[in-house]
């Protein structure tokens, strides 16, 4: 068969394709007259999981006050209406198919429908299945879209929505994550830190800091510490933390034969961590508010939400552990398990990544966008425009923060309103501007060579973005099919008082891991988590005195830190691809070698808030639990310049494509 003839059938398939995928979607959108009763359930329910049904429209048949029945098979649930509308809370069913008929006065049949229900353990399918293709084929893209594709099956309940849950992928899900404002701000402002590092890298700005700190840190210890401490100094954001911690610091630990692994490690356990315990983050008025929210009705209770949180911060074991470890491995100079494989290659071999690791492209010094051999590499080019990046952005919430709060807010409440996003904006916007003038003043390059490095620093996060764009979509299916309320649900009944701390950060973690979201779960938790303490604490006769509220800090910092922990293991998590992406390492791989060292850690911090239920003081735990994982480090930690001497030391090797 000719290419010709092959193409004209290949065309004519695709034609066949396009009008049956027409002939299938238009029967799933054809519907009735709309009654003037409506009763809106959510997208999908799941059986033996609490919901919540609505009516609407029915004002002009009943007065408000008059009483309404919600059936479902033998439930009956009641209420009134109020403003034309009636609202049934904690509605079950525990059939399928679910007839839910509305009934007026005299039991008057006003509305009915069939709810589309799903088993609970089935809204665990798609992040399940994203997380085990993606540890399997260690490819992240295919294995968030293949998640995405099988949640958005199951949305639409028959074997047709395998066929519209694909199509659903990018015309609803990815498009529903892109109207969430600071989904695009973190994407404008990711694409604009990324032009910047194009911009300093041609300029011979990041050469310059790699000629100064190597100085500085000139051995892969002092690397791997100066790392540390630069993700402490960029505390108020995690999202900012690892973007400009992991492309400041690649090149200097690169030439020091650090593994791409340990640097994300290293960005990765010094972002979320350090922001979730500062006094002044941008976490602090997401946290403060669900805190303030959870709090308010609480009978006999009136303590401050930012005191709340302030009290927590000795409970959060996990983050204050999590950042003590690094030190620790950095210090010492022992790894374990996959990470001391992953040294040992960089030492030895000089390879930064697994060779065949997926990387992306470039946004360091590559032949493409290098400084220029007969022009100046000075620090002083990059270090201005990171300085304005980092002050910008502080600055920025600041003020965004003043407006919100007030002039008589204290400076805890100004930053923990800010807006981060939006000054995260205009300090990206700002650095590059800085940056650009900088390099066409000094005669370093011309206007097209600014607008050419910073494309190719823009182009360098497409695959940062199109992996977060997925992760976006996949906890919005999951959203849809309730998978957090599931998790607490199944996990959250029947807790004793002191192993609620316990229990709360392993179902946080849980949630976190199948969720990828940190954040999310603090939403589902924390207004569940804080009335349920309180709740317990008051069967049990501990609220009296106030001797007992330690199990209420240890709780609010148990979801903390249990969506810090699920989020450090989970591959699925938004700031673990960013680390991963912003270190230029195979993302498989980062989880792969960081999964060892966080489950250390977290094993500690079980134990750790274990013993805090029985009232042991937070400050002894965390000597004890740093003490221990001293000691777990010592034992089963190698050092990794221990080699033998049948491997050889050969130079750096970078792949085309790693800087």
């Amino acid at each position: 068969m000719s290419a010709f003839n092959k193409a004209h059938m290949a065309i004519a398939a695709w034609v066949a394709f396009c009008a049956l995928s027409l002939l299938l979607l238009f029967p799933a959108h054809v519907h009735g007259d709309d009654a003037a009763v409506e009763l809106d359930l959510p997208e999908v329910v799941l059986r033996d999981i609490p919901f919540e049904a609505k009516v609407s429209g029915i004002g002009d048949r009943l007065a408000d006050g008059a009483d309404v029945v919600l059936q479902g098979g033998d439930q009956r649930y009641s209420s009134t209406v109020m403003n034309g509308n009636v609202t049934f809370e904690e509605v079950i069913v525990t059939t399928d198919p679910a007839e839910l008929r509305v009934l007026g006065p005299g039991d008057e049949l006003i509305a009915e429908t069939q709810a589309n229900t799903l088993a609970g353990w089935a809204s665990l399918v798609p992040a399940v299945l994203a997380i085990l293709l993606a540890l399997a084929t260690r490819q992240v893209i295919p294995a968030l879209f293949f998640g995405l594709w099988m949640g958005g099956a199951l949305v639409y309940g028959s074997l047709a929505g395998l066929w519209y849950g694909f199509l659903d992928t990018m015309a609803r899900y990815m498009v529903d994550v892109l109207t969430d404002w600071s989904h695009v701000a973190i994407l404008l402002f990711s694409f604009m830190i990324g032009g910047l590092v194009g911009i300093i890298s041609k300029n011979g700005g990041t050469r310059g800091i790699v000629n100064w700190v190597i100085g500085l840190a000139s051995t892969p210890r002092r690397g791997q510490l100066s790392t540390g401490l630069m993700g402490l100094a960029v505390f108020f954001d995690d999202y900012a933390n690892t973007l400009i911690v992991g492309n400041t610091m690649r090149p200097i630990t690169d030439r020091l034969r650090v593994s791409r692994e340990k640097l994300a490690y290293i960005v990765d356990s010094t972002a979320a961590p350090v922001a979730t315990v500062f006094f002044i983050t941008t976490w602090i008025g997401f946290l403060v508010g669900l805190i303030g929210d959870a709090t308010g009705e609480l009978e006999g209770y009136s303590e401050g939400a930012y005191s709340i949180f302030l009290n927590s911060i000795g409970y959060s074991f996990y983050p204050l552990l999590a950042v003590t470890f690094v030190f620790m491995v950095a210090g010492s100079g022992r790894d374990f398990g996959p990470m001391l494989q992953a040294e040992r290659r960089a030492r030895t071999k000089g390879q930064l990544s697994r060779p065949g690791a997926l990387i992306g492209d470039s946004t360091e010094e590559g032949d493409e966008n290098g400084p220029k051999a007969d022009k100046p590499q000075r620090a002083v080019n990059a270090v201005v425009p990171i300085l304005v990046l980092v002050i910008g952005s502080m600055v920025g919430i600041y003020l965004t923060g003043l407006e919100s709060a007030g002039p008589d807010a204290s400076l805890r409440e100004i930053i923990g309103n800010g807006d981060s996003f939006l000054g995260l904006m205009w300090a990206s916007l700002l650095a590059v501007t800085v940056a650009a003038v900088m390099s066409v003043a000094q005669g370093i390059l011309n206007l097209g060579e600014v607008i050419d490095s910073w494309h190719a620093g823009v182009r360098s996060m497409l695959m940062a973005m199109v992996i977060l764009l997925l992760a976006w979509s996949l906890s919005d299916v999951n959203g849809v099919l309730h998978t957090g309320d599931y998790l607490v649900s199944t996990l959250g009944d029947t807790l004793p008082a002191p192993a609620l701390p316990t229990l709360v950060f392993v179902l946080s973690a849980a949630t976190a891991f199948a969720t990828g979201s940190s954040w999310g779960v603090m939403g589902i938790m924390m207004p569940l988590v804080l009335p349920l303490t309180w709740t317990i604490m008051q069967i049990n006769d501990l609220t009296a005195d106030g001797e007992h509220l330690y199990l209420l800090y240890a709780s609010v910092s148990a979801v903390l830190a249990g969506a810090v922990w699920g989020d450090h293991c989970s591959p699925i998590s938004d700031t673990t691809i960013l680390s991963s992406l912003a270190s230029k390492c195979d993302h498989i791989d980062h989880v792969r070698t960081q999964i060892p060292y966080a489950v250390v850690v977290g094993v500690v911090a079980i134990l750790g808030l274990v013993a805090a239920g029985f009232a042991v003081p937070w400050w002894l735990v965390l000597a004890i639990g740093a003490a221990v994982l001293f000691a777990t480090l010592r034992f089963f930690g190698r050092r990794v310049d221990d080699v033998s001497a049948s491997e050889t030391l050969e130079p750096a090797v970078e792949r085309e494509g790693d800087r």
